[in-house]
């Protein structure tokens, strides 16, 4: 780049120039100056000016930053901020899991872990018999190795009782050391153990742990459950705690005096698909969650939730179905009579009653005193396409989309090749397998005005609008035959009838598969399917005995009319008042007294 013009103070041609005219040549010299001047000023302006734009620009986007920033913060919801402990990374927060009406299952206590620096030990052996002799299954000698192993950190326990903290204080030994967590806590014990399932510590600092859910909703809820921003917010269930222990009370008494080998409930609400009791036994305390089996069968597991893990043959509850086809299809009406003369042979097998009803009996007391016969002949009408197309709109084909993560492991086992054999057999539920939710969902949707419900375990702002499956007048005539199984002699459930409270529902017994093949021949699945107040069920109960066994009057009884059916019936007398069910046409001392033994 070349120099600029400079301008010549004195230029000589112009001061002699300015001699011949008579002008004074100092005059050029302070003009020449003057204009240098100028150009200096001008130069040194523009460069003040584009320095001032810039520091314009700059303090203007900053300003900009912050009332963005500003409008941000004051158009968002106000949140507290979250902190971490002790600079650790590891939430530690876990939301509280309440019933239906704000009573805690499941919350958080403040404890302590024990850790141990050995480097810091004053005397490694007397520490290690000390803390053998707090904690009972734990090795002195063990101890002492692991002290002596080099390690300069090692976990003792993740969490601690403030007992145990005080008689560890007392050790004296500074290499001893405590750091803060949250443990998970279950107030009520075993109370609801399958539903909420349990948790562990997951990643583990010494100042923070982490708590993670390893069953039931704790599992399925994890994420929502450890989410900072929920902000203390509790995860609300439709369980009813005090229905769920009397539930699990008299199911319990009821698998001891049957001589059951286990037992299970469902209760849910028929109109909103809320789940109100879910009980599975033997249970467990999720405080002190046992390990799994490694070996044998699962289902002996106190772990194994038997109302939705349990895939079993649920028997003569699925003529029910059959009986709702046939009429909704127009087949058949309720007074429609129907061969029942055996025994019915297909394809080499024969198909028998357990009495002998005589040759004819009407669709209505196919139903009522369950005839196998009746309702083979019934499916025989409706043909496998449309048997199997019906049962799998009443979900019936596939695993429940439900609220705990056990229940993707129910899913229902039927025929690959469904023929006519199959669908008699599956007509009163034999050669097909579902779990007890699956029959408790089917049974609110037949009952309910007849539109599909799907199980819940949330809460619910109104009732389902599921598809509809059957039209409301088969609903009716259906619920006027469930609650003659329990109201006429002839009916299989008459066991179930209860002062003050209309039962409806249909038994079931179906042989145990022996696992060698086959079936065995005195051990049953006993169901019953109840729903109550039968004229317009709002709720549907649920109940199977795992191989029961009574002697009455000299005589083994193991069927559903004699084990579960009973069962049940204790559980709605101790549950209908506390569902705010009054006792109907019934005097009222003896109501009284009814709704006090239920209290």
């Amino acid at each position: 780049m070349s120099e600029p013009r400079r301008i010549a103070l004195r230029p000589l041609a112009r001061i002699l120039d300015a001699r011949q005219k008579g002008e004074n040549p100092d005059a050029i010299e302070r003009e020449n100056l003057r204009l240098r001047h100028e150009q200096q000023r001008d130069k040194l302006r523009q460069r003040a000016e584009s320095r001032l734009f810039v520091m314009a620009v700059c303090f203007f986007a900053a300003f900009s930053a912050v009332a963005f920033k500003m409008s941000v913060l004051a158009t968002s919801e106000p949140a507290e901020p979250s902190v971490a402990t002790s600079g650790s990374s590891i939430i530690s927060t876990r939301a509280d899991i309440v019933d239906r009406e704000g009573r805690v299952l499941a919350t958080n206590l403040v404890t302590n872990a024990l850790y141990v620096h050995p480097h810091e030990l004053i005397d490694p052996a007397a520490a290690a018999e000390g803390l053998a002799a707090i904690f009972d299954d734990l090795d002195a000698d063990m101890l002492l190795r692991r002290f002596s192993s080099g390690s300069r950190f090692m976990w003792i326990r993740g969490s601690i009782s403030p007992e145990q903290q005080q008689l560890v204080h007392d050790l004296g030994e500074p290499g001893l050391l405590f750091g803060p967590r949250e443990m998970r806590l279950y107030p009520n014990g075993a109370v609801a153990a399958h539903v909420l399932g349990g948790a562990r510590f997951g990643e583990q600092a010494v100042n923070a742990a982490e708590i993670l859910g390893v069953a039931g909703v704790e599992a399925e809820f994890d994420a929502e459950l450890r989410d900072p921003n929920r902000n203390g917010q509790p995860l609300e269930l439709s369980l009813d705690l005090t229905v769920q222990a009397a539930v699990e009370e008299v199911l319990a008494g009821g698998m001891t005096l049957m001589n059951a080998q286990g037992a299970s409930a469902v209760l849910m609400d028929a109109h909103t698909g809320e789940v109100i009791s879910l009980a599975s036994l033997p249970d467990f305390d999720p405080n002190q969650r046992p390990r799994p089996l490694l070996e044998g069968d699962p289902s002996l597991s106190p772990l194994f939730n038997r109302a939705i893990q349990g895939v079993y043959e649920l028997g003569s509850t699925y003529k029910l179905f059959t009986v709702a086809q046939a009429l909704e299809e127009g087949l058949v009406n309720s007074e429609t009579m129907i061969d029942t003369q055996g025994p019915l042979r297909m394809a080499g097998f024969n198909i028998n009653d357990f009495h002998d009803y005589g040759p004819r009996l009407s669709v209505h007391d196919v139903l009522v005193r369950s005839s196998n016969i009746g309702t083979a002949r019934l499916a025989q009408m409706i043909g496998p396409e449309r048997q199997q197309d019906f049962l799998g709109r009443l979900g019936l084909l596939e695993a429940i989309d439900f609220d705990m993560i056990e229940a993707r492991q129910g899913r229902p086992i039927y025929p690959s090749n469904w023929g006519q054999l199959s669908t008699m057999t599956i007509s009163y539920g034999h050669g097909i397998s579902a779990t007890q939710l699956h029959l408790a969902a089917a049974y609110a949707t037949m009952v309910n005005g007849g539109t599909r419900v799907t199980p819940t375990l949330q809460r619910q702002a109104g009732p389902q609008l599921g598809e509809r499956i059957i039209s409301e007048e088969t609903s009716a005539l259906l619920r006027e035959m469930l609650r003659a199984v329990v109201r006429d002699e002839e009916g299989t459930a008459n066991l179930a009838e209860i002062p003050g409270y209309e039962v409806g529902g249909k038994t079931g017994s179906a042989d145990k598969p022996n696992p060698q093949g086959g079936y065995y021949e005195d051990r049953v699945i006993a169901t019953f399917a109840s729903v109550f107040p039968a004229n317009d069920p709002d709720y549907v109960l649920v109940v199977t005995l795992d191989e029961p066994s009574i002697s009455v009057l000299g005589e083994t009884r193991r069927t559903a009319g004699w084990t579960a059916v009973p069962v049940a019936a204790e559980v709605i007398r101790r549950v209908a008042p506390l569902l705010g069910l009054a006792p109907q046409d019934i005097d009222p001392e003896v109501a009284y007294r009814l709704s006090s033994s239920s209290q």
